[in-house]
């Protein structure tokens, strides 16, 4: 079992969410974040009325997927087709994949692949 979490763009969510559906993944969390890039600390900082500047949050978008091993390259590659600009822009955003110890499904109690 693995946890995939996708952070995209917000203009991308229904293309992603629609690719994911067509790969018959389903279920999937979204949640609406806001952080900051490697590039966004090259940004100049300036100083205003005594204090530093520093840049401001980017909204962005993020996708919480368990699954079974078996459906984590087909995940991946739906959201890699559809969260990216044109042939790839700064910002699209990135993929993590973690190993998830324990899935249970709190009305049934299931464990494990079934859970999920």
């Amino acid at each position: 079992m693995k946890m995939i979490t996708a952070i995209i763009q917000p203009d991308k969510l229904d293309e992603v969410r629609e690719a994911l559906i067509a790969a018959e993944i389903t279920r999937i969390t979204v949640s609406r974040c806001t952080g900051t890039a490697s590039t966004s600390a090259k940004i100049r900082r300036d100083m205003f009325r005594g204090q530093l500047v520093v840049p401001d949050l980017i909204p962005k978008i993020r996708l919480d997927i368990a699954c079974n091993d078996g459906f984590v390259e087909i995940a991946v590659a739906a959201i890699l087709k559809a969260a990216k600009h044109g042939t790839g822009t700064i910002g699209d955003g990135k993929i993590f994949i973690t190993s998830m110890g324990e899935c249970i499904r709190i009305r049934t109690e299931e464990r494990g692949g079934q859970a999920i």
